[in-house]
């Protein structure tokens, strides 16, 4: 194709053709910058950008987030054929540089040189899937506009026959003017040749061409000059921008990004409503222009090998997405990942229960009696296995969604699913989280990195820990054996009374989805515009990279927080000390402070039926729910709670107010599991919104709106029950 019709560096006419460069200058000697050139990985989503990462940064990769957002930031190294280093950032996957998505606009603010926190690339690698070369060509399209030294890599081109197409990458390199590369990267295909294309000092600039439309040219040339002027842009990256502002989609801002003069906004403001008066659809137009440069490119470059019947893929995704049998393969699936994260996880997490108690007794036999064993025992390796013990259930939910997604199927689920979902403001992508969250609200919402939308995200993450997670489960055996004692009460009706409790937590769920998404986080109804994937064999490699990954974040980061405040609950808990060193352990927790703010607290939870002996544990369940168990058998007395429920049910059953009147009755019973149902009991769920929401802001919203729900619900059970004579 022609050259493209871009400005030189004097700011030329835009819809003039651009001259051929070469990057660097032959002879100059090379800065220790230039020797260690820093190469932009870029793609769609499910190209298989991250495996190629993975490929060729190995082990020597940095996961983070970038500052002022909850995008993850992947810096890696790779070797030249020299053997020099070069560095890669992986950016998150983008249809388009025009964002409509956090995740998007942080790759179009680094390829615009618009992050302060993270330096313009040298080079871009855009990762495309062979298969569906024509979709993934408009990011490319939009990357070459910026100027700068690009490969194309085709990956996935092990796919392309199957698909019934023939792609030819020697005459996609001639049309468009960089080096493009086929490549597998699954299989290791392409990579000796890309290391070969990377360690080159000197990479053409493309030369494709679209013509920019007359009526849009003057507003392209106008806006450019304002960014070379007032914004410092150089004037290609000036050009390329100038066409992104143009663009209706391109209206995401994200923290860390440099915001535009007032003097672009203006020409940009004025150009808009001078269309608008005309009628002048902008946008369109120029897309429209765009889609037909790149269509007359791949009637050059792709062969169609014959004409076909349906595939094995199109045959599998007509079962398992548009007919019923979808939605039992979904359950089966769905069932399986439920099982696995109850049932499996149980094994390692006894395993590290006992490993951590095994340690504390040795800690307890090494050293003397004092607060100082208190502490490492109870502070330290406590709040340590709080933390870990959370691990075996974040790796198979992130084993799982690995799978799903490495196999193709994660897609096909989030479509199966988007329908219901949306009928209460969420996105489909939301149900995985929310299913985990079951299990533990942690990994659920650390899944919920799969949602493009913000504030789709954002919901999820605020309601996933009503989803009653395994936790809640010794707080619901233990108040159901007491409002339910003996063997004469059926089976079935115990059961059915831990359903209705999870039944009641999922339908707060969605209920506070629907009120988010029409309030606090007002928006459209999300419309999921969604691509399949092509069905792949599963790579466990990748999937336990990123299981590994996941599990180390969490207890780096997350792990941090909650043993802080593992560490402040034990302070509470143990001081002031009784002045009689002798006291009984349920004298002694009542003394410290802890205990006074149960006796605090008795006022404002009485209307609930609670004292403050239930107030003492709502206080230290705080650190995780499954606490309130070991809290009533300190302060009642009985040993061993936790293995044996019967003597703390019976010390319950006759637990009295001061008056005589008994304080477990049926009605208290089921008012504290509606209490735990909606409460926010756990720290270590606030340490992960906090990591994940980048702020304190929304964990410290949803303590509030959750304990406040869970007071007004309990009130009316309990209020309301009395009233009717129970």
């Amino acid at each position: 194709m022609a050259a493209a019709p871009r400005p030189g560096p004097e700011g030329a006419d835009p819809a003039a053709p651009l001259p051929a460069h070469i990057a660097g200058s032959p002879g100059r000697r090379r800065t220790p910058a230039e020797r260690m050139p820093v190469y932009a990985l870029v793609g769609n989503p499910n190209c298989g950008k991250t495996t190629l990462f993975n490929a060729l940064t190995g082990l020597r990769q940095k996961v983070g987030n970038y500052p002022g957002v909850t995008v993850e930031k992947k810096v890696g190294e790779t070797y030249s054929q020299h053997g020099h280093p070069i560095k890669v950032i992986d950016l998150p996957g983008a249809y388009s540089l025009a964002a409509r998505s956090p995740d998007e606009a942080v790759t179009r603010d680094v390829l615009l040189g618009r992050r302060a926190d993270t330096p313009q690339p040298d080079r871009i690698i855009c990762v495309v899937d062979a298969c569906n070369l024509e979709r993934c060509l408009y990011f490319v399209h939009q990357v070459l506009d910026l100027g700068r030294p690009v490969i194309v890599v085709l990956n996935m081109m092990d796919l392309t026959a199957r698909a019934g197409l023939e792609v030819r990458p020697a005459e996609l390199e001639e049309a468009l003017g960089v080096p493009v590369i086929p490549c597998a990267a699954v299989q290791g295909r392409g990579l000796v040749e890309l290391r070969l294309a990377m360690s080159r000092h000197e990479l053409p600039l493309a030369r494709h061409s679209w013509t920019v439309p007359a009526p849009i040219a003057p507003a392209v040339a106008e806006l450019q000059a304002s960014l070379v002027a007032a914004d410092g842009r150089p004037p290609l990256i000036a050009r390329a921008e100038a066409l992104l502002l143009l663009t209706d989609q391109d209206s995401v801002r994200v923290a860390g990004s440099t915001p535009l003069s007032a003097a672009t906004g203006t020409v940009l403001a004025a150009w808009r409503q001078r269309w608008t008066g005309q009628g002048t659809d902008w946008s369109g137009t120029l897309i429209k222009a765009r889609y037909e440069a790149i269509q007359g490119l791949c009637r050059e470059v792709i062969r169609r090998t014959g004409e076909r019947g349906p595939s094995l893929a199109d045959r599998a995704d007509a079962l398992l997405v548009n007919s019923g049998w979808g939605w039992v393969a979904f359950a089966a699936v769905m069932a399986l990942m439920f099982y696995a994260i109850f049932a499996l996880a149980e094994y390692p997490m006894n395993l590290i229960d006992g490993v951590m108690a095994g340690l504390a007794d040795r800690v307890k036999d090494a050293m003397a009696p004092g607060d100082l064993r208190d502490l490492v025992t109870s502070g330290i390796i406590g709040g340590a296995g709080g933390v870990v013990i959370f691990l075996p259930q974040i790796l198979i939910l992130f084993f799982f969604v690995g799978l799903l997604e490495s196999t193709g199927y994660m897609a096909r689920a989030a479509a199966l699913m988007d329908r219901p979902m949306s009928r209460v403001g969420l996105h489909g992508k939301s149900f995985i989280p929310l299913l985990g969250s079951y299990a533990c609200a942690i990994p659920g919402i650390m899944a919920t990195r799969t949602i493009e939308n913000a504030k789709d995200r954002l919901v999820t993450i605020l309601v996933a820990p009503l989803m009653s997670c395994s936790a809640r489960l010794p707080v619901y055996l233990l108040m159901i054996a007491t409002l339910l004692p003996g063997e004469a009460v059926p089976a079935a009706t115990k059961a059915g009374l831990m359903f209705a409790m999870y039944a009641l937590g999922t339908a707060g769920a969605f209920g506070f989805a629907w009120l988010f998404k029409r309030t606090l986080l007002r928006g459209e109804a999300p419309l999921m515009i969604l691509e399949l994937p092509a069905y792949q064999r599963p790579h466990f490699g990748e999937i336990l990279r990123q299981m590994l990954e996941r599990g180390w974040l969490f207890l780096k980061n997350a792990g941090t927080i909650i043993l802080a405040i593992s560490i402040v609950l034990w302070f509470l808990s143990t001081y002031p000390k009784h002045p009689d060193p002798a006291a009984a352990p349920e004298v002694q927790i009542a003394h410290s402070y802890a205990g006074q703010a149960g006796k605090v607290l008795e006022p404002l939870i009485q209307p609930l039926g609670f004292d403050w002996r239930i107030g003492i544990g709502l206080v230290t369940s705080f650190a995780a729910r499954e606490v309130f168990v070991s809290s009533m058998g300190v302060i009642f007395g009985v040993e061993g709670a936790e293995e044996d429920t019967a003597p703390l049910r019976d010390a319950l059953r006759a637990a009295q107010w001061p008056d005589g009147a008994p304080l477990f009755t049926p009605l208290v019973c089921l008012a504290l599991m509606v209490y735990y149902v909606f409460a926010m009991q756990c720290m270590s769920t606030l340490a992960v919104v906090k990591r994940e929401t980048n702020s304190w802001r929304w964990p410290l919203f949803q303590l509030a709106y959750m304990t406040g729900t869970a007071w007004v619900l309990t009130f009316l059970v309990y209020q309301g029950g009395r009233a009717l004579g129970f």
